[in-house]
């Protein structure tokens, strides 16, 4: 049931944030049902959840899981009057995940196609890994919306997506370091980037961007020690 859960989750991190654009994704939250989105981005939560499970037999539990994926998108619009919003969606698809492979394990034959040859360590690295790359960036900002933080609003479009990339390389390098044990080239990392932001005259601008770099470092060494403690 393991091995499964985290394929499931795989497979959400992929329809959810890899397979769907940032327009794809706004226009969905702001036209609900009405989106012309929607029902292809169930389409492909629901092709990711059947493959990445590996198994003939859940067909059915990846049909339910689309289906009520696309319920959540499309009452999303109602969810977007709250800061929440984006934690509350990722909550609900999550749970449901969980339910319909608990609900796999225990009234459903397993008929696999390919018993996939990773370790549950191994599969949870790449989980770690997909997760700090795109998840992270966006969890970053609806935590800044949350605590009502404003962004920088004169900074442009290539320097926004050069933070961005950035902030991926960085997450990485993060993770792939805490996994490997060496957790003072951590420590080394953030002194060297913390100096650096603080050269700049701009307090409010170097708060905005430290309190996104601390978030990023903060989550990549927490995925990196919960994949070590499997």
């Amino acid at each position: 049931m393991v091995k499964l859960l985290i394929l499931q989750v795989i497979a959400h991190v992929m329809s959810d944030y890899f397979f769907q654009t940032d327009a794809s994704s706004k226009e969905k939250n702001e036209n609900g049902f009405k989106s012309k989105f929607l029902l292809k981005h169930a389409l492909i939560t629901f092709i990711c959840a059947w493959i990445l499970s590996f198994d003939i037999n859940f067909f059915f539990c990846g049909l339910a899981i689309s289906i009520l994926h696309y319920i959540i998108d499309g009452l999303k619009k109602s969810l977007n009057t709250s800061r929440f919003a984006f934690f509350i969606d990722q909550i609900l698809h999550l749970l449901v995940i969980l339910f319909f492979v608990w609900i796999f394990n225990r009234y459903f034959e397993s008929n696999t196609i390919w018993d996939v040859p990773l370790s549950i360590k191994w599969l949870v690295i790449i989980l770690g890994y997909l997760i700090c790359i795109k998840p992270t960036n966006i969890f970053i900002r609806e935590t800044l919306v949350v605590g009502n933080i404003e962004s920088i609003s004169d900074t442009s479009a290539e320097l926004k997506n050069a933070g961005k990339l950035i902030g991926i390389l960085e997450r990485i390098l993060v993770l792939t370091f805490v996994i490997i044990g060496k957790l003072e080239v951590v420590g080394f990392l953030i002194a060297a980037k913390s100096i650096l932001r603080y050269k700049d005259t701009d307090t409010i601008k170097t708060e905005y961007v430290l309190i996104g770099t601390m978030l990023s470092f903060g989550i990549a060494m927490m995925i990196g020690l919960l994949i070590n403690k499997f």
